[in-house]
C-alpha cells in the first residue's frame, strides 16, 4: 500500500479544518445519525436545527470537540491516552462512561461476533504492534478497523477510530480518512463481515480506494 498524497503536516492540518463540518458529518453518519450536511453546518454555526434530538445535537457539538482536540494536539503521542481522550469527547454525556476502556460486555448488531472486555496492556502492545507498520496510511487504515472491530468503549467506537486514524494520517501529511455517503452502505456490509471473519482485507482496499481525501497541487 502506497500514500495517496504527500502533503506537510501544515497543509494537511488546513485540509482538516477547511473540512470540518465535512468530516463530522460524514462521522455523525457513518454511526447512523440521521442528519442532512446543512442540519450539521447550521449546528456547527451555533444556530439551533429545530427539528434534531438534543441528543442527535450533542452527537455533531462531540465530533466537533474531538476533532479540533486532535488537531490542535497532531503533535502529541499516539497512545492509549491520546484515544482515550478522544473518545471522552466524542462519547461525552452519550455513553455508560467515557474516555476509560469498556469494563463490560457488549454486542454489536447484525453480527453474532462478541468482542472480548478490553485488557489495557493488550491493547497497548496492540497499538504499538500497529504503529509499527512502515507506511502511514496502512498505519491509520489498521488502527480505525481494530478499534471499530474491538469495541475499546462503551459507545462512539467507529467515530472514535476514524478520528483516531485520521490523527494518524494528518501527523503524517497522508490526507484525510472519511466514508463518503455514497459509499455507507458498502462500507458498513463490509464492515459487518470484518466483524464476523477478522479478515480486513477487503475493506482496507475499500477505504484506500474510496474514502481517503487530499490536496493535488499542480506543478
Amino acid at each position: 500500500m502506497q500514500n495517496k498524497y504527500k502533503l506537510t503536516i501544515e497543509q494537511n492540518i488546513f485540509l482538516a479544518k477547511r473540512n470540518l463540518v465535512d468530516n463530522v458529518y460524514a462521522n455523525a453518519r457513518m454511526e447512523g445519525l440521521n442528519i442532512t450536511f446543512p442540519q450539521t453546518k447550521t449546528i456547527l454555526e451555533g444556530v439551533n436545527v429545530p427539528d434534531l434530538k438534543v441528543d442527535e445535537i450533542q452527537c455533531i457539538l462531540n465530533l466537533r470537540d474531538a476533532w479540533k482536540y486532535v488537531i490542535s494536539n497532531i503533535d502529541k503521542e499516539f497512545n492509549i491516552d491520546f484515544i482515550c481522550k478522544v473518545n471522552e469527547y466524542v462519547a461525552r454525556n452519550e455513553s455508560l462512561s467515557w474516555g476509560t476502556l469498556r469494563n463490560g460486555r457488549v454486542e454489536i448488531s447484525g453480527t453474532d461476533y462478541i468482542p472480548e472486555i478490553p485488557n489495557i496492556e493488550n491493547v497497548k502492545s496492540d497499538v504499538k504492534q500497529i504503529l509499527d507498520i512502515e507506511n502511514s496510511t496502512e498505519r491509520a487504515i489498521e488502527y480505525m478497523l481494530y478499534g471499530m472491530r474491538n469495541q475499546l468503549f462503551w459507545d462512539g467506537n467507529k467515530r472514535t477510530s476514524n478520528i483516531c486514524a485520521n490523527k494518524i494520517m494528518i501527523e503524517n501529511g497522508v490526507g484525510i480518512i472519511k466514508i463518503p455517503d455514497k459509499k455507507l452502505e458498502e462500507f458498513n456490509i463490509l464492515l459487518s463481515n470484518f466483524y464476523s471473519t477478522n479478515d480486513n482485507c477487503k475493506i482496507k482496499q475499500f477505504i484506500y480506494d474510496n474514502c481517503i481525501d487530499g490536496i493535488v497541487f499542480n506543478n
